[in-house]
């Protein structure tokens, strides 16, 4: 009896095991999990808490781009944060070690007796750039697999551990290439000082009265292009005072702009990295430093172009669109050699018939052009879809594809068609008799929908110049989605209807769609008048030439 008991014990007991390890085995990879999660969260926070109280501007990475060391430590690293202003690279668990050992870009001096005019070499050891020299025995830097060399955050000149010497500690830094568009700290130090006690005479402090000084701004819009504008924002910030760099998805073109009352008079130069309507919004701004009185400080602007379109960019000479391909130092030397124009800027009036004149009319800003017809349903049909899932519309590509899709749709459908039938169109106050035509386009640049130079056409035809700064538009018919895209192939020329220093078109009835610059609007009956507004100080640069300009200059 009692070997029977035992027996029957033994089963049960052999259970209970079972089911004990097949607990344990289940439970302890879920604690392993939670305790992992629950310790990467406190890291998360402890790195955010140090990132937000940092003088530094960290960023943090899973994977650095070129090979790294610690600054801390000394010891390669895939992974960990680094300073988008001076450059520092530090592993994780030197983080804070780092934040407090080692001090970022001084975007203005404090605590100096006096007004400064020169300041020292900010030395940072290792991480130095590929292929930099040596300032001393002009060797390459960087070639050892360690934590070696240093490089100064201003200047960006690089020395060999074994070249550095105390004098080049304590010399005065140059500002390198770059000095006549660096903001220098000791600058706005007596600048502030002087404001301080409400002195205006900023042609005595250095370096002011330089003359090639002309000092940049750089206004990025982060949302434009593939995400490109936050990769710049932090280049820009490494090769100038991080006080002329600008996020404007974080402060408003106005208020940045005001930087400009710190410095020389008619010497700044602005640089805004984004699509048309970036530039737009910036070019809005500075009619209200106009309004405000501050015209003297107005900037000459520049552009880098990251949008979709890109047709204003195009015209002044900075191409059809940024992919990388150029370094950010070359951007640099392009907006110092770049020249001065005058871009048009038109004010458009919409009007609505009926209910008596009591609505007021929607007034619009025009830098590139303005239309009604199928160019401005797809702009419509493209805007609508953007709206609804914006996360797809993060490539130039397809965006373009987009476009492409709603052109060949409309092909098919014509949505717009009799369009001479229920517009009328006067130009300098001339009645226009119109053909039968789908939509009508009035241009104030060379350039139209991603790249074509709708005016010229096949160029086969004798017709006045097309110019953005001359004070008159152009005005051109197109017979449908189709004869766009010939136009852009140059397998057809427009309508042209003429040129005109005031452009009234009267929507006499039906909802027709119509945008400004790329903005669209389905628009009822109205009364469209477009009449100029002001000039904006562009910068044109000679050196980059689209398609259309390599074909010209072989025919020619």
């Amino acid at each position: 009896a009692g070997m029977e008991r035992s027996g029957d014990a033994s089963p049960a007991g052999a259970d209970w095991r079972l089911a004990l390890w097949t607990l344990c085995s289940v439970l302890l990879p879920v604690l392993i999990t939670a305790w992992c999660s629950f310790q990467r969260s406190r890291r998360q926070l402890l790195i955010r808490d140090i990132f937000r109280k940092s003088k530094h501007d960290w960023h943090y990475t899973d994977l650095f781009g070129s090979p790294s060391y610690c600054c801390v430590c000394a010891q390669h690293i895939l992974r960990g944060a680094f300073c988008s202003c001076c450059g520092l690279r530090v592993c994780e668990p030197c983080l804070k070690k780092a934040d407090r050992r080692f001090l970022c870009k001084e975007i203005m001096m404090r605590g100096t007796a006096g007004a400064p005019s020169s300041m020292p070499h900010h030395w940072i050891r290792g991480n130095v750039p590929l292929c930099s020299c040596c300032m001393v025995c002009k060797q390459q830097c960087g070639t050892q697999p360690k934590l070696c060399d240093y490089r100064c955050v201003w200047c960006q000149y690089t020395v060999h551990d074994e070249c550095m010497v105390d004098c080049l500690r304590t010399e005065d830094c140059t500002f390198g290439e770059f000095k006549d568009l660096i903001i220098p700290p000791y600058y706005l130090s007596a600048v502030n000082q002087m404001r301080k006690e409400k002195r205006t005479s900023y042609e005595k402090v250095v370096p002011y009265c330089s003359k090639h000084w002309m000092p940049v701004m750089v206004l990025a819009n982060t949302r434009s292009g593939n995400n490109m504008g936050e990769i710049f924002l932090g280049e820009f910030k490494m090769l100038l005072n991080p006080v002329q760099v600008f996020d404007l998805s974080k402060i408003a073109p106005a208020k940045a702009l005001q930087l400009c009352t710190w410095l020389p008079c008619n010497a700044v130069r602005v640089l805004v990295c984004g699509g048309d309507g970036t530039v737009g919004w910036v070019l809005d701004a500075i009619d209200e430093m106009k309004i405000k009185g501050q015209e003297r400080y107005i900037p000459q602007v520049a552009v880098l172009p990251l949008g979709t379109g890109n047709d204003l960019s195009n015209t002044l000479g900075w191409g059809a669109g940024y992919a990388g391909e150029v370094p950010v130092e070359q951007i640099l030397r392009n907006v110092m050699e770049a020249d001065g124009i005058k871009l048009d800027r038109w004010k458009v009036q919409v009007t609505n018939k009926g209910y008596y004149n009591l609505r007021k009319p929607k007034v619009f800003t025009m830098n590139n052009y303005f239309s009604v017809g199928p160019d401005a349903l797809m702009a419509l049909n493209f805007h609508a879809h953007r709206e609804k899932t914006p996360s797809l519309f993060s490539s130039r590509i397809i965006n373009k594809a987009v476009y492409f899709f709603y052109g060949t749709k409309d092909c098919l459908v014509q949505e717009c068609k009799d369009l001479n039938k229920k517009v009328e169109l006067e130009l300098d106050g001339e009645r226009i008799e119109l053909p039968n035509l789908e939509g009508i386009i009035v241009l104030n640049i060379g350039y139209w929908g991603g790249g074509c130079r709708l005016w010229e056409g096949m160029g086969d035809e004798p017709y006045p110049l097309a110019r953005h700064d001359d004070g008159l538009l152009e005005v051109v018919g197109v017979h449908g989605s189709f004869h766009c895209a010939q136009i852009q192939v140059k397998l057809a020329n427009p309508v042209r209807l003429g040129q005109a220093h005031t452009v009234r078109l009267i929507l006499k009835s039906s909802k027709m769609p119509m945008q400004v610059d790329g903005e669209p609007w389905a628009q009822g009956p109205c009364t469209v008048t477009i009449t100029h507004k002001t000039h904006a100080l562009m910068l044109y640069h000679s050196g980059e030439q689209t398609d259309d300009d390599d074909a010209s200059s072989l025919s020619e």
